[in-house]
């Protein structure tokens, strides 16, 4: 079984590290979990929430150019549903910088603003992640380009 960036599969924790946990993977694999992709909350220590041994699902979120698979929990699994009243609405204001592309909307649907994050370290979280996925998707798709290149 081949399986690349966006796979879901069931692995087995082997350790546990203050940065993530390694998981074990079919085909005699493993892959990282990165404390920011083990849940949708903040995790202060990874034994809160995992133990070695313990069966998890994961989702390949990157492979790099020397097969390191790094790996996300939570983006295996729904997102959690928010509390009531969190957001903005979809019918007023406009977002800076406007909300409309070359002069129309398409199809007249209007794409929701994520709700901005409440605390710096909220913030600062969002943002590292953002740039560990953004990262791992650019050097997934470099490695992929290289090899057609005919690099030597």
């Amino acid at each position: 079984m081949e399986f690349g960036v966006g796979s879901i599969l069931e692995g087995k924790v082997t350790g546990i590290t203050k940065f993530g946990a390694f998981v074990s993977l079919p085909e005699n694999k493993s892959g990282l979990v990165h404390i920011s992709e083990i849940a949708y909350s903040y995790v202060n220590d990874v034994k809160d929430h995992l133990k070695e041994g313990q069966e998890v699902k994961v989702k390949v979120i990157g492979i790099d150019e020397n097969g390191r698979i790094n790996l996300s929990i939570k983006k295996a699994m729904d997102p959690p549903p928010r509390p009531a009243g969190q957001g903005r609405p979809m019918g007023g204001g406009q977002r800076p910088g406007g909300n409309v592309r070359n002069g129309s909307q398409s199809g007249g649907f209007r794409r929701q603003a994520p709700a901005e994050p409440a605390t710096f370290e909220d913030r600062l979280k969002q943002f590292m992640q953002t740039s560990d996925s953004k990262l791992s998707e650019l050097r997934y798709t470099e490695k992929r380009s290289s090899r057609r290149g005919g690099r030597k």
